[in-house]
């Protein structure tokens, strides 16, 4: 576990009209044009971020691989901490990720339709390389041996997990699934609430808090967060290691040091 608070700025990328483009979009659809993705990179490493995510969010869905160039050149642009997901289904394509220059993969649809892929993965690369990321949304329909949490209007709720970019529910609780990928050798964990995503009115935190209670790995909150308030709540309430956000540094309402700044005065410890 890291002894400061990480911010990490996320670049969701697909193919628009034929150019890698960041993307942002609201409960994974809708999805509208923000730039180019080695411009992003460049802007968050100056303003402070302390890793990056990049994801090709729609390469599951479509059947391809990541845009290993793309990645390359966005690596080539900074030299933070950055990951890779989308469309990884193999040792051979992780490696192809690392070896353009990144330093972690992330991994999603795949480990659901074959979990012993993320035991391959962390023996081979090692845990510190894979990050776990885990789409989730809210199921008020209770089914025996889910794990109940209560929601913030008094309701009941499970966290269903969700495949190829929220397109697919599976039926497994969230909960347990990263316990389970935790296990396999995840070395980090990225949930990402499908209910709040591109939302703009904070984290789902009872569902990253639930998960932050599971598991002894890092654990990345994502999915909603428009305001540094939103920011400090990921380590206040839900016990957060990191905050990625993507919509509030895209559209210049904030910039990574002025999130920062923000959580000195709450006591938050932040690298500067």
């Amino acid at each position: 576990m890291s002894d400061y608070a990480k911010i990490v700025p996320c670049l969701d990328v697909k193919v628009v009209e034929g150019q890698p483009s960041v993307v942002k979009g609201v409960k994974f659809v809708d999805l509208k044009r923000q730039g180019d993705p080695v411009e992003f990179a460049k802007r968050y490493q100056e303003q402070g971020a302390d890793e990056l995510v990049f994801l090709d969010i729609t390469a599951s869905h479509e059947g391809r691989k990541t845009m290993v160039e793309v990645a390359r050149k966005v690596a080539d642009a900074v030299d933070i901490p950055f990951a890779v997901g989308g469309g990884i289904a193999s040792l051979e394509e992780a490696k192809q990720i690392l070896d353009a220059g990144t330093d972690k993969v992330g991994i999603n649809t795949a480990a659901v339709k074959n979990p012993d892929f993320v035991k391959e993965a962390a023996a081979a690369l090692g845990s510190k390389c894979i990050t776990l990321a885990v789409d989730a949304r809210r199921n008020a329909d209770i089914i025996p041996g889910v794990n109940v949490y209560e929601m913030e209007d008094g309701s009941k709720a499970w966290f269903e997990l969700v495949i190829y970019g929220g397109r697919k529910p599976v039926g497994i609780d969230a909960i347990d699934w990263c316990r389970k990928m935790e296990n396999y050798g995840a070395g980090e964990l990225l949930p990402t609430s499908m209910d709040r995503d591109g939302t703009n009115i904070g984290y789902d935190l009872p569902l990253t808090r639930a998960i932050c209670d599971a598991v002894n790995i890092p654990v990345i909150a994502s999915g909603g967060a428009s305001t540094p308030e939103h920011i400090l709540e990921a380590f206040t309430v839900a016990k957060a290691d990191s905050a990625l956000a993507a919509g509030m540094f895209h559209r210049g309402e904030y910039t990574v040091g002025q999130v920062k700044d923000y959580l000195e005065t709450k006591g938050i410890k932040v690298r500067r």
